[in-house]
């Protein structure tokens, strides 16, 4: 059963308001009365769904009440119908003004009271259906905007997960190649850092960075091919040895080929690229300056510093000082100059990576 609309008479007049009131009940309707304005405000709590209203009342008259009602969110949308005696263009331009929707002049008649009042109840009526229908929209696009969230943060601990698997098996596969070159754990942390440092030098992106950061600890992973006395060999390498030797980035350029994923893409680039030199005379291609890529470049001068800073099978560690001067008589020969020179100048920040990877963690 639908519940019956509730209607404020607001009315300094007994008579008035007992008059109004017989005849709105007499229409169906539920009636709440107030004998000023200050009362009237009071009553809106209860679920009013159309002001019968009175212009001329002491302390507070018509057109304040309908300005307080108009002002408060909850209530605003109640409407208004000024009864009064007032018939001036200017009280009822004002009347319009403060925010009434219709008026009733005084005497009331029965048939324009019942015209009136029904046509803004069902304007009300429509009003509140909007308003229910958006409450209900906003309640489904909130549960379904927070469904949606979760299924994102699924997704994305899954591309989490999944991103730290691929990390991971990458790590493996570079330890696996360490087993076979004592002492090359910490060289691949520091000379990651080396690489990304000049990466992040020449103003690559920061997922250029990233990449060359993840990337590069594959360079040597060729390696895994190449038989240990070899790589171990405390003296210097004969000609076959070092014809064997100089497979390593054709090895790691096979092991990484083909396959689907960027950094292993980038992996292959630089183990294929990182033993060219600027003058065309590295190997296992001879390409010479630009052809060579830029991640092989890079890559080369890190590795190489931290080659020379190391202890290796066949020499003691230099100091930085006598490594840079080594490396600055290949600049233009075996290393891009440029780079070279960047790196040579912030050595305070190639220090700082030194002494943070001083031996395998």
């Amino acid at each position: 059963m639908e519940k019956k609309k509730r209607i404020l008479v607001v009315d300094d007049n007994d008579s008035v308001r007992q008059l109004l009131q017989k005849m709105l009940e007499s229409l169906g309707y539920e009636i709440e009365t107030a004998s000023d304005g200050f009362e009237a405000l009071s009553k809106l709590v209860f679920d009013i769904d159309l002001i019968l209203l009175d212009i001329l009342m002491p302390g507070m008259d018509g057109f304040k009440v309908v300005q307080s009602v108009r002002k408060q969110e909850e209530y605003k949308d109640i409407p208004i119908i000024m009864v009064t005696g007032l018939t001036s263009r200017e009280d009822r331009v004002r009347a319009v003004e403060v925010g009434a929707n219709d008026f009733i002049s005084k005497p009331v008649d029965m048939t324009e009271l019942k015209v009136r009042t029904t046509s803004l109840l069902k304007m009300k009526m429509a009003q509140d259906d909007l308003k229910r229908n958006q409450r209900e929209l906003e309640m489904i696009v909130q549960r379904r905007t927070l469904s949606l969230r979760e299924s994102m943060q699924d997704v994305v601990k899954a591309q989490r997960q999944l991103q730290n698997a691929h990390m991971e098996t990458i790590h493996r596969l570079v330890v696996a190649a360490e087993f076979k070159d004592i002492g090359t754990a910490s060289h691949i942390k520091r000379m990651s850092r080396f690489s990304a440092m000049l990466a992040t030098l020449i103003n690559l992106s920061p997922g250029e960075v990233e990449m060359i950061l993840y990337a590069s600890p594959l360079h040597d992973i060729g390696k895994i091919g190449t038989p240990e006395e070899i790589l171990l060999k405390p003296g210097k390498l004969n000609k076959p040895e070092w014809n064997l030797i100089q497979q390593h980035p054709v090895m790691g350029s096979q092991i990484l080929t083909d396959s689907s994923s960027t950094l292993l893409q980038t992996g292959e680039i630089i183990a294929i690229s990182h033993h060219e030199k600027w003058d065309g005379t590295g190997y296992p291609f001879g390409l010479k300056k630009e052809m060579i890529p830029l991640s092989g470049r890079i890559c080369a001068i890190a590795d190489v510093f931290d080659a020379l800073t190391s202890v290796r099978p066949y020499k003691k560690a230099y100091s930085n000082k006598k490594a840079l001067r080594i490396m600055e008589k290949g600049s233009g020969n075996h290393f891009d100059p440029q780079l070279l020179a960047l790196f040579t100048e912030n050595m305070k920040e190639v220090e700082d990576i030194q002494q943070k990877y001083l031996t395998a963690a």
